[in-house]
Parts: C-alpha cells; structure tokens; sequence
C-alpha cells in the first residue's frame, strides 16, 4: 500500500533507538564494579556475596544492585496486572487493528531519535509495530523490553558482545532473565510464568539443557515475531502446511441473504462476549467456503481452512497449534474455518475437534453434515444448500450467453452443481468450440457427467447403456409405464420450479421406480433404455463396496453414494435390492438395531433423492412396505409369453453373426426368460465359431438343453431333437 513505505522508515528508525538505548544500557552494566579490598568472608556470608557478586547495573544515585537485590530489595509497589492483561485475547480478528497503522515518518524519528527506548513515545498519529504487538498480546513494560532485548540479538550483531560483558561471562553471549532483571526497568518476576504473555504466546524461546536454571538459561525471540516487529506481517510458516486462504466468491441470492443473516447475528454479539462457533451444516462444501470467506471479509478477515484430518491427536502438539493459532488471530485478521464434514460423531477426531473448537476462539467456523454438541462452544448452525434449481438455470444463461439455447434449463434440470462447478463447465466447454464449432452442447453435457464419475466409481459399476425401446419386449402398459419415468425426469425442472412444486412440497419430489419380476425378464435391459433415452450415466450398486459391517460405514458409504449421483444427475440401479431394503425386524439385539437404523436412513434418503433411483428384486414381498409406499412407479416385469419370446429370438442376433435358417416359432415354444435366450444365443455362438459353421438350429438346441439343466427345469428329449432329414423341421 502507498503508506507502507513511510510507516517502515519511521518504524526502523523506532527500533534503532530503542536498541540504542538497550545498548547503552548493556554497557553500564558491563563497567567493572570498584570492589574494595576487604577479607575473605566468612562461611555464614558467603550466600550474600554470591548474590552479590551476580552482574549489576548503576542505580540513579550511583550504586550498584545486582539482579537478586533489585527484585527482593525494597522497591516501589508495581501496579498488578489487570485481569484483562492475564486472560486469553478471545475476541474476534475484526475487533483488532488489521494492519500496523503507519506512523508519520518525522515525527516518529524526531521522537526515536531524540530519547531512548524507555522514553520513545508511541502516542504518535501511528502505532509502531512493537507498540501493536504489545497491546494486542498484553505485554507489561518490563516483558516489552525483555522481548526487544532477545529481538535485538536478531537485528543487532553487537547485542551478543554486550549480553557476555553484562553479565561477566564470555560463555553467556545471549540474553537471559538474569540479565534482563538487572538492566531493565521495573523487573517483574512473573513475566517467567507459563501463564504470561512472553511464553503464553509462545514469544521467547527458552534453551535450558539438562539442569540449567531457567533464570540463566538462554532465550531467543521466535522468528514470526522478530519479522512482525521489523514490519513484515504474515502468516507462521509453521502454519502455513495445515491451512489453506478460501477463495472469494459471489454469492447467488439464495446464499447471499444466508450470509447476511449470520453477519447480522455475529455483528450483535455483545462486546466482550466470545463469538459462537457458525457450523455450516450440509453436503456441498464449496458453497460453505463461499459462505465462510464472504462473512470473514465482512469482518475485514481472510478464512483458512484447516482439515480436522490434520489436528494432532497428541495433547502438547495440538496444545501447540491452538496456541500458534491463537496468536496469529492476534496479529493478522482471521478466521477459522475447520473441515469436520467427514468425521463421524463418536469418533476420536470428533473428540480432538470438539477439543479444539472449544479454545480456538476468535471468528470460527465448522463444516458439518450434522450439529455439534458440545457443552463448552456457544455454536450457530445453519443449514447450507446448492444454489436453486432457477440460480443455477441463471448462471449458465450468463455464462453461455447466446450459444446458451435450451441447454441451460436442460442442465439446472438434470444437475445439481454449486457456482464453481458451473463455472468450471462452461468456460471449459466454450474453449473447446474454438476446435468444435457446433458441439457446445455435447461437450457441455459430457462435462458435466465426468464431473460425478470419480465419486460414483468407487462405490458403483458404471453401465454403458446400449439397449434401445425395440430392444424391450414387453406388454405396452408396461412401455408406458416407462416412459412416463423417462418424461417425469426430464420434465422435472419445468414442474418443480416454474410451476412452482418444489415450494409446496417438502417431501416426495424423487423419482423412484420399483422393477419386479423374474431374473431374466428385462429389469436391467429396462434401466439402460431409460438412462439412453435421458443421457444420463447408469450405475449398479455395488453392496460389497456400500455394505459393512462396521457401525455407521454403510450409512457413510450410502450418502456418499447418493449425494455424488445427486450432483451428477447419475441413475442409480439398486439390483437386487431386497438386500438393501429388506423389512426391519423385532429388536432382539445391537445387530437388530443398527440393521434397522440402516434401512431408516435408506427411507429417508430415498425420499429426499433428486435423481432417479431405481430398484430391482424378484422378491417383492422382502421389501419393506414403507419403501412401496414412497415409490412412484412399480413396474411388474412378467415372464414373457410366447409372441414376447418369439420376438426376443428374432432381435437377439447381432446383424454379422453368421446364422443359418432359424425356425423362431419352435424356439419360441421354449419356456425361457429373455435373459436365459441371450445365454443361449451366446452360448450356440461360441459352438459355432469353435466348429467354422453358422449358428444353426442343432446347435441353439444344445444350448437350450444345457440352460434347462442348470435352470433345474424338466428336461424332454423331444423338445431338444432338431430333424435335418424331415426338411428342417421336428
């Protein structure tokens, strides 16, 4: 900034005098004392002349004290500290001074210059930087000079020389209480508590081997200190590794009155009173962030973010972060925004996290799924969304501008992303049409479902969808059925949000479809027309990688599973899904009751589910009945008939198989699910590449034969006997 240049003249020229002073001062007391000759002293005396014989400093009238005489001899009663000097500093960064105010340039150095370091005046228009740091951290005068003292070996090669000649030992190059007691003013034996400032803080490193008194034991001033002293003020660079600046944002309307009402709030906090804690409860933590960073700004703050992952577990080491923290919320505006959103309730972190939020003070905030309790931390929670569904609409009109079309109402429809994800889409989609002219719309839609296959993949099998509505033989009510489910999804946006449902309507705004029937009998097939038709990923969940059999993993697992689909408008496939929401049984022991909290949290996930989630079983009556009762669509996959048969085996051969002449209607005879005829057909094909002959009908009725076996369907030769001598017919 313009000011900064003057303010660092004037506040180097302020540490030079009051080095200068501190100098001076290191001289006298290195003068040899006159010591007149006398005699050996006697045993009883010799505790007084070892006192006496520690390094002493000239008192105004001439005479010389040593430190022990100067803190145990009378001397003038010292003005306690008060309470608010000794407390831990807990207010918010906002309420300090944000920068070190620049001092006027000549008037600071015409003070500096003209009186020593005990005398320079800090009443100028600015506040030097030691002044600052001493009123923000409550250091008495004494504990002040004692920190320049130890900053002065840093910035002033002669402090070493001086500290051995005080103190008469060429071993001691350095400060210690002992020295500091001898030549400053207005000694005060307390600034060696834990509980003061200079180690409170963390200000002074003390280097005390083995034995060593702490009175004589080296000290140092830490480094963030000496820079912020010197006027460069940023953040520890032992903190830097565990934190990250959150990025600003412009908020959409939705989010934007959220902050505003969290400002108002945190603003009518009582002065004095500790700040609550602000947990941001929800899914979406980009839009946290954005929340987080705008409200610190308000504050005149800069948010960092800091990973409950990160939070050491040992009691000194996070001891030390707390403190560390503390200070630069001391010395810099900020704010603390913590990641919790993947630490389960109970866990040991939850334990560390509470801990920490519990001292951290200052301007905080928590990401969360769910509240924190806690006894010890004052919190406010509030609950964060995505953007709405119109919000999102908007944003890809503005970003896309006239290439936009339909595809912005299309994409808020069927994706559920926060700004930066939106952003991130559209400019990439908008650079490649420099290379694709015409293709923004595929290229925007493909973007936007990459975004979700990283998250989905791990927990699901990603289905390629092939199969088209002529590839389904099924009864037409049953066709009809499913294209509604498929007019439903993408007309959902229209409904919900320019007609205004999604207002109304709390609960029951997902889309969910039961598919019941047979093995067999096309329920997979079906899903994949559905997800062609949309354009939408299709994924079978995978119950080895969702289900677990440690307490709270499945549920974990499960809303993974379902947030990652939410935002990326994925189709989920539940096959096989009576093992997922199976009926709760009576409560008879610990394995009763969390498999039926499972099944509770299936419910009302479901329910709340944006996308479709569709689920399969040929076990209807497993189902729990609250599960039937939040479905939208039940779908009854029959066993097909004999014309449903007929036209599986006339489609199931792809147009180069070779084949010779194939006689449907016997085939259709055979009482087989659409799945077993593509075994089948498979199977005869696999025998006729073998044999470098077409697939005929000898060889489809072998395979035939082979799927009744292991079917354990009943076997008649006469079915399977295909008779080449009767023209090709049984």
């Amino acid at each position: 900034m313009n000011d900064y240049a003057p303010w660092l003249e004037a506040n180097d020229q302020y540490l030079a005098a009051a080095l200068a002073d501190l100098r001076a001062r290191l001289q006298r007391a290195a003068q040899p004392q006159d010591t007149p000759a006398h005699a050996p002293p006697a045993p009883a005396a010799a505790a007084t002349a070892l006192m006496e014989s520690a390094p002493a400093v000239s008192a105004p009238g001439g005479q010389k004290h040593s430190w022990f005489a100067r803190m145990f001899s009378s001397q003038p009663a010292r003005t306690p500290l008060s309470g608010a000097q000794m407390k831990v500093i807990d207010t918010p960064p906002a309420a300090q001074p944000l920068v070190v105010e620049v001092p006027d340039a000549g008037t600071a150095a015409t003070d500096a210059a003209a009186s020593p370091a005990s005398s320079v005046t800090d009443d100028s228009k600015h506040t030097p930087a030691l002044s600052a740091l001493a009123s923000r951290l409550g250091l008495s005068a004494f504990e002040r000079q004692l920190l320049l003292l130890c900053i002065g070996m840093e910035l002033d090669t002669r402090f070493p020389a001086l500290c051995a000649l005080a103190q008469h030992d060429p071993a001691r190059p350095y400060p210690t209480f002992a020295l500091a007691f001898a030549v400053l003013d207005e000694p005060s034996w307390d600034a060696l508590s834990p509980e003061r400032p200079l180690r409170y803080w963390r200000l002074l490193d003390i280097h005390q081997p083995g034995a060593q008194p702490l009175i004589g034991a080296a000290l140092s001033a830490d480094e963030r200190v000496v820079n912020f002293v010197k006027g460069m003020n940023y953040l520890d660079d032992r903190l830097t590794p565990l934190l990250t600046a959150l990025a600003p944002a412009q908020l959409p309307p939705s989010q934007r009155t959220l902050a505003d009402q969290l400002l108002d709030a945190l603003q009518h906090v009582p002065v004095g009173d500790t700040l609550p804690v602000v947990q941001l409860l929800g899914s979406d933590s980009v839009s946290k962030q954005a929340i987080a960073q705008t409200i610190a700004a308000a504050f005149g703050a800069q948010a960092y973010r800091l990973s409950a992952d990160l939070l050491p577990s040992a009691t000194a080491e996070q001891e030390t972060l707390l403190r560390l923290w503390q200070r630069e919320s001391q010395l810099l505006p900020l704010a603390l925004y913590l990641d919790a959103a993947e630490v389960e309730r109970g866990d040991v972190a939850a334990m560390l996290v509470k801990r920490f939020l519990a001292r951290a003070g200052g301007l905080t905030f928590v990401d969360a799924r769910e509240p924190w309790a806690s006894a010890t931390t004052h919190a406010l929670s509030v609950d964060v969304a995505k953007p709405t569904a119109v919000e999102q609409r908007t944003l890809w009109q503005r970003l896309l501008g006239d290439a936009a079309g339909a595809q912005p109402q299309q994409l808020a429809g069927h994706f559920d992303f926060n700004l930066g994800r939106i952003e991130q889409i559209a400019h990439s989609a908008l650079a490649s049409m420099e290379s694709k002219p015409g293709a923004l719309a595929q290229t925007l839609w493909q973007g936007a479902l990459a975004q979700t296959r990283p998250a989905l993949d791990q927990l699901a099998q990603r289905i390629e969808p092939k199969a088209g509505w002529d590839d389904l033989k099924l009864p037409d009510s049953e066709k009809t059925l499913l294209r509604q489910i498929a007019d439903q999804v993408g007309q959902r946006s229209t409904v919900y949000d320019d007609w205004g449902f999604r207002q109304r309507m709390n609960r029951g705004l997902s889309i969910s479809a039961l598919f019941t029937g047979e093995s067999g009998t096309g329920k997979t097939m079906a899903a994949e027309v559905l997800a062609r038709e949309l354009g939408l990923s299709l994924y079978r969940i995978d119950l080895s990688a969702v289900v677990s059999k440690y307490i709270g993993e499945t549920e974990k697992n499960l809303r993974k599973l379902f947030d990652a689909a939410e935002d990326g408008g994925a189709i989920l496939f539940f096959d096989e899904a009576d093992a997922l929401f199976g009926k709760r049984s009576e409560v008879k022991d610990s394995h009763d009751r969390y498999a039926n909290i499972e099944v509770n949290y299936l419910l009302q996930r479901l329910e709340s589910f944006r996308g479709l989630a569709i689920l399969a079983t040929n076990m209807k009556g497993a189902l729990d009945t609250a599960f039937l009762r939040r479905l939208r669509f039940v779908i009854n996959f029959p066993f097909p008939g004999v014309a449903e048969r007929r036209a599986i085996w006339a489609s199931v051969f792809p147009a180069q198989a070779a084949t010779a002449a194939l006689d449907f209607d016997r085939l259709a005879r055979l009482a087989l699910t659409g799945g077993s005829i593509q075994g089948i057909a498979l199977n005869a094909a696999f025998m006729a590449a073998k044999a470098a002959v077409p697939i005929s009908m000898p060889l489809l009725l072998d395979a035939a034969r082979a799927e009744y076996r292991k079917l354990d369907k009943p076997v008649n030769e006469a079915d399977f006997r295909w008779l080449e001598s009767a023209g090709g017919k049984p």
